[in-house]
C-alpha cells in the first residue's frame, strides 16, 4: 500500500524548500462561523519560530472558504488555503496538507478550537527537545459527547489491538510529525486514508504529551456515527490481515464444534436410539451458522470491494484551486 522506494532526490530537492520551522495544518468543514475566533487565536500565537499555516477546506456547503479569504486579510499569517472539490474526509485533507507543507515539523489542528492553538508550541517543542518522529496530544479531560467518547475509545482500541504501535497510545487528531515521515505517509494515493495507520507503518519512534482539550463553543462535530464507521472499517481492513485471519480461526472452530455434534449424536443414536430434537434448538442453530457464514462473507466482501474500487482508481482527494496568503501579497492558483 505504501511506496517506501520513492526516488531519493526528488525527496532532498523537497526537504530543501523547508524554509519554515513547522506548519499549522488545519481541515476545515462547515465552520463559517469559528473562522474568525480561530483566525484571530492563531494570529496572536506568540513564537520566536517560522512558521505557516495551511487550511483544507474540505468541501464545505456553507461559506468557509469566502470567510476564510476575507478574515486572512485582517491577519499577518503566512497561510495557504487549499479547497477540495467535494468532501473528501479528514484524513484526506490532512494528506492533502503534507504534500504542500514547508515546515520541518507538521502540526494538526482540528477546527473548532477544541484543540487550543496556544498547546501548538509545546508540542512542537516536545518533539523537537526529545527527537521523536510523531508526538499526539493526550487530553487531560475530552470535551466530547459521550457517544462521541465511547466511539473514540473504541477506534483507539482497535488501532492499538491492530496497529504494529510501540505502546498503548491514545491516537488523537493533535499530532506533530516530523516532515521526512509525513512525506512518505503522503506518498501513499489510496482512497481509503488513515493517517495513523500510516504513521504507524513508518516509524516506531512516537510519543504523547498532555494537553488542554476546551469545549466545543459553536457549532457541533463533523464526526457523526456514520463517519466513525467508516474510521473503523479503514482500520481493520486496510493495516491488518487480522480479521481474514480471525474469520478462519471462527470459521475452523465452528466446523470442529459441528463435527463434534455429529459424533455425540451418532452416540446417542447407538445407546439411547433414535430421539426427535427439539424444533427451537435447530432453529437457533441454523440462525447461528447462517449468521456466522454471513458475517465472514462480508468481512471477505469488504477487503474485496476496497480492492476493486482501488484498482478502479477511485480518487483519494481532488483540489479545486490553492490560495496562498501573505501579509504582503496574495495569489490564487489553479
Amino acid at each position: 500500500m505504501l511506496n517506501r522506494n520513492i526516488n531519493y532526490f526528488k525527496k532532498l530537492n523537497k526537504l530543501k524548500d523547508n524554509y519554515y520551522d513547522y506548519s499549522i495544518i488545519i481541515p476545515v468543514y462547515h465552520s463559517a462561523q469559528i473562522i474568525p475566533n480561530l483566525l484571530s487565536r492563531l494570529n496572536k500565537l506568540a513564537s520566536n519560530k517560522k512558521w505557516e499555516v495551511i487550511f483544507i477546506d474540505d468541501g464545505s456547503s456553507d461559506n468557509s472558504y469566502e470567510s476564510l479569504i476575507k478574515n486572512l486579510q485582517n491577519t499577518s499569517l503566512e497561510a495557504t488555503l487549499i479547497r477540495h472539490t467535494r468532501n473528501f474526509g479528514d484524513h484526506a485533507a490532512i494528506l492533502t496538507a503534507y504534500r504542500h507543507a514547508k515546515g520541518k515539523y507538521l502540526i494538526n489542528i482540528d477546527d473548532d478550537l477544541q484543540n487550543p492553538p496556544e498547546e501548538i508550541l509545546r508540542i512542537y517543542n516536545y518533539a523537537v527537545d526529545k527527537n521523536i518522529d510523531v508526538v499526539y496530544g493526550d487530553y487531560i479531560i475530552k470535551q466530547h459527547s459521550i457517544w462521541r467518547n465511547l466511539g473514540s475509545k473504541f477506534a483507539n482500541f482497535t488501532a492499538n489491538l491492530l496497529l504494529d504501535l510501540p505502546q498503548k497510545l491514545y491516537l488523537s487528531s493533535f499530532r506533530c510529525v516530523r516532515r521526512e515521515i509525513a512525506l512518505e505517509a503522503a506518498e501513499y494515493k489510496g482512497p481509503f486514508v488513515y493517517i495513523d495507520g500510516l504513521l504507524s507503518q513508518l516509524t516506531q519512534s512516537i510519543g504523547t504529551i498532555t494537553v488542554n482539550h476546551d469545549k466545543r463553543v459553536i457549532g457541533k462535530s463533523g464526526y457523526t456515527l456514520r463517519r466513525l464507521i467508516r474510521l473503523w472499517l479503514n482500520i481493520f481492513t486496510n493495516f491488518s490481515l487480522m480479521p481474514l485471519r480471525l474469520a478462519t480461526i471462527l470459521g475452523c472452530f465452528m466446523a470442529f464444534s459441528g463435527f463434534v455434534g455429529v459424533i455425540i449424536v451418532l452416540v446417542e443414536s447407538l445407546i439411547i436410539g433414535i430421539v426427535v430434537p427439539g424444533w427451537l434448538s435447530m432453529i437457533c442453530l441454523i440462525l447461528l451458522f447462517g449468521g456466522i457464514q454471513c458475517l465472514l462473507i462480508g468481512i471477505s466482501g469488504e477487503y474485496l470491494g476496497r480492492v476493486l474500487m482501488i484498482v478502479g482508481g477511485k480518487p483519494q482527494s481532488n483540489i479545486r484551486n490553492i490560495y496562498k496568503y501573505s501579509p504582503k501579497s496574495s495569489k490564487k492558483f489553479k
